[in-house]
C-alpha cells in the first residue's frame, strides 16, 4: 500500500519548490546560529531542541517537535516509536545532535525519516561544535 502521492511537476514547478526549500532551510540555519551564539557547545539535545523551537517561532515559523512518525509495512501502519525531533513548515525535519562528530548512522538516521515522512529536505545539526556552520548537514531525498 503506497501511501505517497506522486504527482507531475514542470520544470519551472521543481525549481520553484527548491528555492523555496532553499530559503526556509537557510533561515532555520541562521536561527540555529542565533542559538549557539547565545549557549555555546557542550548542551544536552533537549535544550538546543527547545531553544530552537522558540528562535523560529519568535520568526513566525510553524514548529512541530517530537512529532510521532509510523511506519507504514504493506496494509498496516506501526507505531515503533519513532519521533522527528522538530518539522518546520511541514517541509523540513530538523534532527539535532550534540555529540563529538556526526557519524554515517546519524544521516542515515534522517534519510530514514525523510523516507517515512514523505518530507524532501532534512536538516541534521550538531550542536556540540566551536562554529555551527561545520556542524550542519542539508540532506535531500
Amino acid at each position: 500500500m503506497n501511501h505517497l502521492k506522486m504527482q507531475n511537476f514542470t520544470t519551472t514547478e521543481i525549481t520553484e519548490h527548491a528555492e523555496k526549500n532553499s530559503d526556509l532551510t537557510g533561515k532555520i540555519i541562521g536561527a540555529a546560529i542565533e542559538v549557539h551564539r547565545e549557549l555555546g557547545p557542550g548542551l544536552l539535545e533537549s535544550a538546543y531542541e527547545a531553544c530552537l523551537i522558540y528562535e523560529l517561532r519568535l520568526k513566525c515559523f510553524k514548529v512541530e517537535h517530537q512529532k510521532p512518525q509510523p511506519v507504514f509495512y504493506k496494509d498496516i501502519m506501526l507505531e515503533c516509536g519513532y519521533r522527528l525531533d522538530l518539522v518546520v513548515e511541514d517541509q523540513v525535519i530538523i534532527e539535532i545532535k550534540s555529540v563529538d562528530a556526526l557519524a554515517p548512522i546519524h544521516k542515515a538516521q534522517l534519510l530514514s525519516y525523510l523516507k517515512l515522512s514523505g518530507c524532501k529536505v532534512g536538516l541534521l545539526i550538531n550542536f556540540n561544535v566551536k562554529i555551527l556552520k561545520d556542524g550542519v548537514c542539508r540532506m535531500v531525498s
